[in-house]
């Protein structure tokens, strides 16, 4: 991805939070969204929206949001118009506790869930081929993107029996760097209260259903990620603690085992995301390829004249992963101002 940030929008930051709150995220084409509710193995309950194409046989592409994120999150809704425009199948999971009810069993997500990655893109496998489709796409945004690589990595050539290609954008891949990096500076300051307003709530909820399951004033005391982590994130899914679960979950050190055709794409100004932390060809095996613009921030991308849309991320993404499964796509460029 050629990306070139408008003149009215320099800087990380600015790229960052103006791409998630006012820039344009919807065109002519998205659909209304359908939503199933899918009972898993141990339990609990996964929230699947769905946009459905016009042609049964066409791909299906799986999208997996960020930390805190939703099939309403701005790159969501982008996506969805893409999927809209290219008559593409789009299913966009939720993440445990991401679609606006509480999950029922003693644990929330996490940003190496492979398991999860791999029996929600499983189960969407075999919906699509009953109903005619037979390629799936998936891509993953932020900690869903380091997830979605960590499943690639762990099922190796078996991973392409399940997707045809992959995209992980803007993903913390060495999650030890990235967390390092949202904990100091302004990042501490500006986002860490943002991501804190809605995990903290959350995990009191948790509590309320399974009392004594963490320590809930230190939860309540936690003032970065690397302190909630440590009290709540690790310990719910089997970590030792926060530096166990950071080394543990990242994919980066994995990524000469992925085998399917999977592309890697960072803005080298992310606020989150290290420019040092970042994979180099070095790191990963042939079947990576590697975009990383100079600028973008996290999940930004914005393009245009003011107030600007973030459009065309979804379009270059898109267009790579239905190159690399081999299907054809309209050729409309709507949106490249």
């Amino acid at each position: 991805m050629n990306y070139v940030a408008p003149v009215w929008l320099p800087g990380g930051h600015a790229q960052t939070i103006w791409s998630a709150l006012y820039a344009k995220r919807r065109g002519r084409a998205a659909l209304p969204l359908k939503r199933t509710r899918w009972d898993t193995p141990d339990g609990d309950f996964v929230d699947v929206d769905f946009q459905f194409a016009q042609s049964e046989s066409r791909p299906l592409l799986v999208l997996f949001h960020g930390l805190e994120g939703s099939s309403s999150s701005h790159y969501a809704q982008a996506f969805a118009d893409w999927s809209a425009e290219q008559d593409v199948h789009l299913a966009m999971p939720h993440f445990r506790g991401c679609s606006g009810q509480i999950n029922l069993a003693p644990r929330a997500y996490h940003s190496g869930d492979h398991v999860e990655i791999d029996w929600v893109i499983k189960r969407l496998k075999q919906e699509h081929q009953r109903r005619g489709g037979s390629v799936l796409l998936a891509a993953g945004v932020s900690l869903g993107g380091n997830a979605l690589m960590r499943w690639a990595a762990e099922h190796g050539h078996q991973a392409s029996q399940s997707a045809q290609a992959i995209a992980a954008i803007c993903s913390p891949l060495d999650l030890a760097q990235s967390g390092a990096a949202i904990g100091k500076g302004l990042n501490r300051y500006i986002y860490t209260p943002m991501f804190l307003k809605s995990m903290k709530p959350k995990a009191l909820a948790k509590w309320a259903q399974f009392p004594g399951l963490f320590d809930k004033k230190a939860m309540l005391n936690a003032s970065d990620l690397y302190a909630f982590d440590n009290v709540f994130t690790a310990p719910l899914h089997g970590f030792k603690d926060t530096q166990d679960y950071w080394a543990k979950a990242s994919a980066k050190p994995l990524m000469r085992d992925i085998r399917l055709p999977a592309l890697a794409l960072n803005a080298c100004n992310d606020p989150f995301v290290p420019a040092h932390s970042l994979p180099q060809k070095t790191d990963v095996s042939s079947s990576v390829t590697l975009w990383q613009p100079q600028h973008g921030g996290h999940v930004g991308f914005a393009s245009g004249p003011w107030p600007g849309h973030v459009l065309n991320m979804p379009e270059a993404v898109g267009r790579w992963l239905m190159a690399a499964a081999g299907q054809a796509v309209s050729g409309q460029q709507t949106y490249r101002g």
